[in-house]
């Protein structure tokens, strides 16, 4: 954390904004659903929600490709667990449900890579899933949409750089149809909280 919050990121965005902050639960379990931009969302994000703002870490779930090597060392460090998002297994799932029970936050890119591009948000199912099994173990999960923004495409030294919250989702029912609505609304809540973001640092979303 000394390395992350109070090094890294100070040297290298000269701005970093917070919006939405009263919509971020303080406690029970929560799932972040952030925009995925770049690398250092995995630094941005806990800036926004870690331990010094709501007494408690982010775990994220990432690829296992990204688990791999020096990045994959300091992924751990971070908190960080291993998932295959095309096919997520039930073993990782009841891990991330464990953790929700225990009252943790949890971080999971439902886009499921970075994008860079303007395109409109498309998310895959796996953090729906897990919301839905949550919900029917009895986990009452909030799922926060985040937008996360950087003046530049690719984030460089000197640069800006803002977090969104948008208000929580809850899973309601089960199957596909129901999933199928909620992805609808939570792309919608991430597309308005990236705007919001964007807008903060300066270069505007395009419209669609």
């Amino acid at each position: 954390m000394l390395f992350t919050q109070d090094l890294a990121l100070p040297w290298y965005f000269r701005e970093r904004h917070v919006l939405g902050s009263h919509h971020l639960p303080k406690e029970g379990p929560v799932l972040l659903a952030p925009t995925h931009r770049a690398r250092w969302d995995a630094l941005i994000l806990p800036m926004a929600t870690g331990r010094r703002v709501t007494g408690r870490d982010c775990r994220f779930m990432v690829t296992r490709t990204e688990m791999k090597g020096l990045q994959g060392w300091f992924l751990y460090r971070l908190g960080c667990f291993p998932v295959d998002q095309g096919r997520p297994t039930l073993t990782t799932l009841r891990y991330a449900i464990d953790l929700l029970g225990a009252g943790q936050q949890v971080v999971v890119f439902p886009e499921g890579r970075i994008n860079r591009t303007d395109e409109p948000i498309r998310l895959q199912q796996g953090l729906v899933r897990l919301a839905q099994m949550s919900t029917t173990s009895g986990i009452p999960v909030k799922v926060v949409p985040v937008g996360i923004a950087y003046s530049k495409a690719i984030p460089s030294a000197f640069s800006r750089a803002a977090v969104c919250f948008e208000a929580p989702l809850v899973a309601e029912g089960t199957g596909r149809e129901a999933a199928a609505r909620m992805s609808e609304q939570l792309a919608n809540r991430m597309h308005t909280a990236e705007q919001a973001a964007r807008q903060a640092v300066g270069r505007p979303l395009r419209s669609h």
